[in-house]
């Protein structure tokens, strides 16, 4: 009687112990969640934002200005100096650029952030470098910078 008990406990634990093995094999081979990939057109946002026309005047005004300078300043110089200027002009302009676009790009990125947030998004790429698939979150970036 105790050999068969003994037997019957060792079948119980056999058992036990397969049906853990192949628990743990089925839970390791169980697909994960598809990451949600978004997207959106970053050149769009950037075009149709609310203070990229007042930065391009902005930019309008420093090239004009840069060009009177240039003109001025390059009377009686020779080929290298007025390159020199030019040079020199070019990178002043590339600056203003820079510190003008800076706050607009900041603000898409964030509203970028709240949406893919929002959306439970696991990662938002630009538009150019998806073929195909994703989900488009543009305009939804755009009313989130523009407010309506």
């Amino acid at each position: 009687m105790f050999v068969q008990k003994k037997k019957v406990c060792m079948s119980m634990l056999l058992t036990l112990l397969f049906t853990i093995m192949v628990g743990a094999t089925l839970v390791e081979a169980a697909p994960t969640p598809a990451a949600i990939v978004g997207v959106v057109d970053v050149a769009y946002l950037l075009n149709n934002h609310p203070d990229t026309p007042k930065a391009n005047a902005e930019l309008k005004v420093a090239q004009e200005q840069a060009k009177q300078e240039f003109e001025t300043k390059s009377a009686g110089l020779g080929d290298k100096e007025k390159r020199d200027l030019d040079l020199q002009l070019g990178q002043q302009l590339a600056q203003k650029r820079q510190e003008l676009l800076k706050p607009i790009t900041e603000g898409i990125a964030s509203a970028i952030k709240e949406v893919r947030a929002a959306k439970g998004l696991s990662v938002v790429l630009g538009k150019n470098v998806v073929i195909d698939g994703g989900v488009d979150i543009t305009s939804d970036v755009l009313k989130k910078l523009t407010g309506k």
